[in-house]
């Protein structure tokens, strides 16, 4: 059974929480004309409660989708402006709520035998890792509300996501196809690397370029800064906003413990 197929299959398991957190930082508040107004002081009600869940439903899928459209489209964007490609990837969706309001979503796309999205613009650059070897996955589809989420929602997205690649199914390498003005934040905050040239996007009619990122060098800056928010401004990277090692572990475990009861008869 496929992993989608199993998704459906299991809702009551994929709609729980995955992890939930609160924030260290104020937050803005989302409600009336204050929507823009900083909170002066950290706020510890439930509505400063994150919390990560898949998008196993139509309804959270719309969710996710509704999400991607709005952020692109306010950054110039045409999001399903051309037909994806044929052989679409099989895909996990993470989405990151605030009082039960989606404030981010993120995509992982599996490299299992039906190609990725970024497999368009690049299959030459990522049949040569796959030549080596490698286990690929992709990140695709990344919007976070800015006015009511931070990097803590942003590294907690994608580092749930890594989890799942990592811990759970051993995949070594990430590729993502980002806008140009969004390359240096992609390199400096989560150590991606150059691996494609600048090209055009038909998906979003926009400029893209492919960036790598090696599994290894994710677990490295994990076990060093994960956890340690205090690092943030002296590393400057996303790390620091991840979850600690023993939060890390304790995560793939219980997905683990989850894996196996779906498993069993």
């Amino acid at each position: 059974m496929g992993l989608m197929e199993r998704i459906r299959r299991s809702g009551a398991s994929w709609s729980r929480t995955i992890v939930a957190f609160r924030s260290p930082h104020p937050l803005r508040k989302g409600n009336g004309h204050d929507s823009d107004r900083l909170v002066t002081r950290i706020e510890r009600t439930p509505e400063d409660e994150f919390k990560i869940r898949f998008a196993y439903s139509d309804e959270r899928r719309q969710q996710a989708s509704f999400l991607v459209k709005k952020r692109y489209t306010e950054v110039g964007y045409r999001p399903g402006g051309a037909a994806a490609p044929k052989g679409c990837p099989a895909e996990i969706t993470l989405l990151s709520y605030l009082n039960e309001q989606v404030v981010g979503t993120l995509t992982v796309g599996l490299d299992v035998g039906q190609g990725l999205y970024a497999d368009e613009l690049y299959k030459a650059e990522i049949d040569r890792l796959r030549a080596e070897g490698r286990k690929l996955a992709e990140f695709t589809k990344l919007a976070v509300d800015t006015k009511r989420a931070n990097k803590q929602v942003l590294a907690a997205l994608f580092h749930i996501a890594y989890i799942h690649l990592r811990r759970l199914w051993r995949y070594t390498d990430m590729v993502i196809e980002v806008n140009p003005d969004h390359v240096d934040f992609y390199k400096r905050m989560l150590g991606f690397v150059d691996l494609g040239p600048q090209r055009h996007c038909p998906r979003v009619n926009a400029p893209a370029v492919l960036l790598w990122l090696e599994a290894d060098k994710v677990d490295g800056w994990i076990e060093a800064y994960g956890g340690r928010p205090e690092l943030a401004k002296q590393v400057r990277m996303l790390y620091p906003y991840f979850f600690s090692p023993n939060k890390d572990r304790e995560i793939a475990h219980g997905l683990l413990d989850s894996e196996r009861a779906r498993a069993e008869p």
